[in-house]
């Protein structure tokens, strides 16, 4: 097992807190995690047909059979377990009883929210940074990133790429997806998410969206949401205050798995990556992600924003550091750095005292200052957000 970052905070959660919850896309690691922070633990998962029926028709015998100390996987499965061990820890009062994982967040988060609030300490885990990869003495380059993308079971069992991904959009699509949302026209749904990959780190425009797929705006909104809850998908806001310009206020759309938009795409090898005309969009989500990642494994409320105003002036990524300032980031794609780069960063902090000097994220390897704004290869983007 690759040792993840976030496993810090969830040992300090359960000490804290009588339930922690886990929760983060399929195959992100959450139960390899959980048995390996609390190797002692029972541990059953909920995904077996036979569990599942036990726990609905007498989750008192349940939980009794699966005493405290248990990791309860898939907890979704069954959000009625929830009210009953609301009740058992209420009454026992004692830290680190139950570990929950789930990756369905708008049904885990609803039932969490009605019966356990106060009770539990939540952690999203997305897929593996790159940082865990390099402490892991495994460093791949751009290219092999943007393809292989940063689930475990990658580096963990030698998975084909695209056979993951394939399996993974199966999944998702034809069981967790019907468990969600009742979608009567499939295909339309699996063309809207392959439109969505082609239009990584743009602005989300509804309208054009539904042209193409021709469902309504409406029915595209409630699916943008099952996505980003589900977390196939992330979207990114504007950071908002008045500059003196107007900003456009919409999001930027990336998917939290960079891998899967390459697949969704039709990238067959690494090879094709930088041929590939989405291949500074490809770059630009996995920066985005990866400082997502970092923000989360640190147990923080990710504070991450764009800017952009109607003169063109913009920034791909806006961190809120300690202060209330403003850490302006500019990703580009490209090996090789250029003074042009840096332009808008140096506007914005002559624009307002809240930015701080900004840093551009490329695929270089030298790292040159101008005017205050540093040039980061990519593989060190965490070490912005420290």
């Amino acid at each position: 097992m690759i040792s993840r970052k976030i496993e810090t905070q969830l040992r300090n959660l359960s000490k804290m807190y009588p339930v922690v919850t886990i929760t983060g896309p399929r195959q992100s690691g959450k139960t390899t995690l959980a048995k390996a922070v609390f190797p002692t633990y029972k541990y059953v998962s909920l995904e077996n047909l036979d569990v599942r029926e036990m726990a609905q028709k007498d989750p008192r015998g349940f939980l009794k059979l699966y005493s405290a100390p248990v990791i309860l996987d898939e907890i979704q499965r069954v959000p009625e377990l929830l009210s009953y061990i609301q009740t058992i820890v209420d009454e026992t009062n004692i830290a680190g009883q139950y570990i929950l994982t789930g990756s369905h967040q708008p049904l885990l988060g609803q039932s969490v929210a009605q019966s356990l609030a106060g009770r539990t300490g939540i952690l999203k885990l997305l897929p593996l940074s790159m940082e865990e990869l390099n402490n892991a003495g495994i460093s791949l380059d751009r290219d092999e990133y943007l393809y292989n993308g940063f689930m475990p079971r990658l580096y963990d069992k030698g998975i084909d790429s695209r056979d993951l991904y394939r399996d993974y959009f199966s999944t998702y699509v034809e069981k967790d997806l019907r468990m969600i949302l009742n979608i009567k026209n499939l295909s339309s749904f699996e063309t809207f998410i392959k439109l969505l990959a082609g239009r990584v780190g743009q602005l989300i425009n509804l309208s054009s969206l539904s042209n193409d797929v021709g469902v309504s705006s409406q029915t595209l909104q409630q699916w943008l949401s099952v996505l980003e809850a589900s977390f196939i998908i992330f979207r990114l806001p504007c950071y908002y205050e008045n500059f003196g310009k107007r900003l456009v206020k919409s999001q930027k759309l990336y998917f939290t798995e960079v891998g899967l938009v390459s697949w969704l795409l039709g990238i067959n090898s690494y090879e094709q990556v930088a041929r590939d005309p989405l291949l500074g969009g490809l770059f630009e989500n996995m920066v985005v992600i990866e400082a997502l990642k970092h923000q989360l494994n640190l147990g923080k409320l990710p504070e991450l924003y764009f800017l952009r105003d109607s003169q063109g002036m913009e920034a791909d990524l806006v961190y809120r550091a300690n202060h209330n300032q403003l850490v302006p980031v500019e990703i580009k794609a490209s090996a090789t750095w250029n003074d042009d780069f840096c332009k808008n960063l140096i506007k914005m902090k002559k624009l307002s005292s809240k930015f701080t000097d900004g840093y551009v994220i490329y695929s270089g390897e030298l790292s040159p200052e101008i005017d205050g704004v540093k040039f980061l290869n990519y593989k060190n983007t965490s070490s912005i957000f420290l």
